[in-house]
């Protein structure tokens, strides 16, 4: 019944493996996030295609077993770097790399990321939740993309954002620090998108649902919940890149959007309500 629900909720995509090696064929993708997940993903189905894959993750093992496992059986070649993208030192070492590279990047796949589910009342201690969370969520991207424009303007580019669905629904309660640092980001990346495109620079935001990854192990609830796979949402993120459409949604996101705003309306009446009968 589960599977039933989830190939409804979340529709087949169609990944046309000739185009995306036409289209890719010697170029450059950076991919922040990659060393598990939908990161790891992306990289199996970019695999197979001739094309220069750098992979930045903390998991440096985790790395290297996929830099060994895609260069012994597959046509991309792989260049990996450890790095915590939170840490300024380490940041500032990783762009040095990134730029020693004489032919540049082509794609940024921005997918590192980091997700906190907690009540605010459990968060009067641990504001180092909210500031790892901006770190990694907004800061890391920003400080990456400031300065890989020069270098994707020149090659005619593509910003591919890993996004969720939270960005487009009303806020909800024990996801703030999470969907205020993904719609920082978002907002970001929107504001400065129409600058980016006129000067040749593709900028696309894939919004996903929840995904089912390592990211969402640690809340039990989830496990009862429809997820996408994350090889379903690499190749939504791998058929952009060579459709190179604004943006991906699910089809019922709209409807979703609705509901959120309906469901905060409600539960704002109802506190007034509440107050006004006391």
């Amino acid at each position: 019944m589960k599977k039933w629900i989830e190939s409804c909720i979340f529709l087949p995509t169609y990944l046309n493996e000739k185009k995306l090696m036409r289209h890719l064929s010697g170029k450059t993708i950076l991919i922040t996030g990659a060393s598990s997940g939908i990161g790891a993903q992306v990289i199996y189905q970019l695999a197979d295609v001739h094309c220069h894959l750098i992979l930045v993750a903390r998991n440096e093992e985790r790395l290297s077993a996929i830099k060994n496992e895609i260069e012994s059986k597959a046509s991309a070649t792989v260049n990996i770097y450890k790095a915590d993208l939170r840490n300024e030192e380490q940041m500032g070492a990783f762009l040095d790399f990134l730029h020693s590279f004489p032919k540049g990047i082509d794609i940024v796949v921005n997918n590192a990321g980091l997700s906190i589910n907690r009540s605010i009342f459990e968060s009067l201690d641990r504001f180092h939740d909210f500031s790892r969370t901006m770190a990694i969520n907004y800061f890391a991207p920003v400080q990456l993309l400031l300065s890989m424009i020069p270098a994707l303007r020149s090659k005619h580019g593509q910003i591919i954002n890993v996004s969720s669905v939270n960005v487009r629904l009303a806020p909800v309660p024990y996801f703030s620090a999470y969907q205020a640092s993904k719609s920082a980001y978002d907002v970001f990346l929107r504001s400065v998108a129409p600058e980016l495109r006129r000067s040749g620079v593709v900028v696309s935001s894939i919004y996903l649902p929840l995904v089912r990854t390592p990211m969402i192990e640690p809340t039990s609830a989830y496990k009862k919940v429809p997820a996408m796979s994350p090889q379903h949402a690499a190749k939504i993120i791998c058929k952009n890149m060579y459709t190179k459409k604004k943006k991906y949604q699910p089809w019922w996101l709209l409807f979703g959007q609705i509901a959120s705003i309906f469901m905060e309306s409600f539960r704002d009446f109802t506190k007034r309500d509440k107050r006004g009968s006391l």
